[in-house]
């Protein structure tokens, strides 16, 4: 979580950011890594360090997300394996939702997670390319939409209060997000494997 009237700069930063891993993912795989590790700890360690102080809220943001980046770029190859892992878990929750209610059991999300991350180490480029053209694409969706949020985000900034990214849960209204989502991530994959893919970062 972030103070409020930081939403605007990072929703820009996620919109930029999402597009550059949408579009040139696999040629620049090691700065996206970067900047994904980089929300992901800065997400965290925000969350962790609470509401009780802006200064400290931004220095926790700041400090989790230079960790994040700093991991996630040393272990690039683990990197590779956690993109194939996440696509399995995001495709696990996604199979399941349309079939039952609530969430998967556990153990299925693991199984399904492990297949991915091996898929990912056997087939590194197609799985570079569609994870980070879909993770992008979600990147690119969730920022457009704090952007198009910005008179609610100013009644929150004047009252003080936090902004907590959700990136897999949009607000109630918001249907068009997965469709969004599928049709940039599509694009970017097309893109890579036509374009910006051909070279090996």
């Amino acid at each position: 979580m972030l103070p409020a009237a930081y939403e605007g700069p990072v929703a820009v930063a996620l919109v930029l950011g999402g597009a550059l891993a949408c579009f040139a993912g696999y040629r620049l795989f090691r700065i996206v890594l970067g900047i994904y590790g980089f929300l992901l700890g800065a997400m965290i360690a925000s969350s962790i360090a609470g509401t009780g102080s802006t200064a400290g809220m931004v220095g926790a943001a700041i400090a989790g997300g230079l960790a994040g980046a700093v991991v996630l770029v040393l272990a690039w190859f683990v990197g590779v394996a956690l993109v194939g892992a996440g696509l399995g878990a995001l495709l696990a929750h996604l199979v399941w939702n349309q079939l039952y209610a609530g969430d998967p059991p556990a153990l299925a999300v693991i199984l399904v997670s492990v297949a991915g991350a091996l898929t990912a180490m056997i087939l590194q480029r197609y799985v570079i390319i569609v994870g980070t053209a879909f993770g992008g694409g979600w990147t690119v969706v969730v920022g457009a939409v704090a952007l198009m949020a910005s008179q609610a985000v100013e009644a929150a900034a004047a009252a003080g209060a936090a902004w907590v990214m959700y990136p897999l849960s949009p607000a109630p209204g918001q249907q068009w997000v997965p469709v969004a989502w599928v049709a940039v991530g599509i694009l970017g994959t097309a893109v890579q494997m036509q374009i910006t893919g051909k070279k090996r970062w």
